[in-house]
Order: structure tokens, then sequence, then C-alpha cells
């Protein structure tokens, strides 16, 4: 997957994907584009780790599987992030990395984790999706979303 192109997604290509998190007082924006919907919600989930973790020297420990039900593209992505904030706050794991895969009309997510402890914390970490501000769909290069997150 892809990291931050320092651009916002502006100068992307067609089967591009990348993300970025924009720290603010008390939030995060998370922005995310891929070529399709299920590498764009993976982007995004690694955009909100990038936002209080450095991951880049670490490797997973454990693989941890979410099946997410049949739902409308904002939900599944809200959804998500709200399932990688509750396994931060309950079993103190990080994703590493992020696969995500349609799975009739739903979704089928693979995290590779580590914990906490084995991170270094470089922000706030989220606590809440901002349902107001969500958004995901189609663009012109694929898919792109954008989401604030209580830190």
């Amino acid at each position: 997957m892809g990291g931050d192109t320092g651009d916002g997604g502006q100068g992307r290509q067609p089967g591009e994907c990348g993300h970025r998190a924009v720290p603010h007082p008390g939030d995060i924006l998370i922005e995310a584009w891929a070529a399709c919907r299920e590498h764009c919600l993976a982007e995004a989930v690694l955009a909100m780790v990038e936002c209080f973790a450095d991951v880049s020297r670490v490797r997973p420990t454990a693989v941890d599987r979410v099946r997410l039900p049949e739902a409308s593209d904002d939900d599944l992505l809200a959804a998500l992030l709200d399932e990688v904030i509750f396994r931060l706050e309950a079993y103190g794991r990080v994703p590493v990395d992020v696969e995500a895969d349609e799975a009739d009309g739903g979704l089928d997510v693979r995290l590779a984790v580590t914990g906490l402890d084995d991170v270094q914390i470089t922000g706030a970490i989220p606590t809440a999706v901002a349902w107001n501000t969500l958004r995901i769909g189609p663009d012109p290069y694929g898919w792109s979303c954008a989401v604030r997150v209580d830190a």
C-alpha cells in the first residue's frame, strides 16, 4: 500500500493509492485514495495509524481478521475505523498492514498487528470517528474518502 504522497491525492493518476493524516487540536483529518473501495478503506486505516504511531520499523506479531457485514460505504468506513480503535483500546493492538476484500457487499479485513508497546507513539491515539464529516465514494481516479477522528 502507498503512503503519503504529500499532495493530498491532488496530482494522482488512475490506479494510484495513498493517504495522509492532518492533525488538528482535538481531532485528525484522514484522507485516503485508491483504485477501488477496498483499497481505499485499507489506506484510511493506515492513515489513522500514522497519525499516532510510527510503525515503519515494526514487524507484525499477529494477524486479526475482521468481517464487516453488508452496509453502505459510509457505514463500512466508520465501522472499520471503529473496529481498529476498539482493538487499540481493548487489546493494545496496532495495525502495521491492512488488506481488505469485498465479501457479499460487506468486507473481509486482514489486520497484521503488533502491540502498542512495540511502536513509537508520535501523537494522540484516536478515540472516535466523527460521522458528520465522513465521506467515501468513487471519483475520477478510483475511490477516495475523508473522515475526522477524535483524538
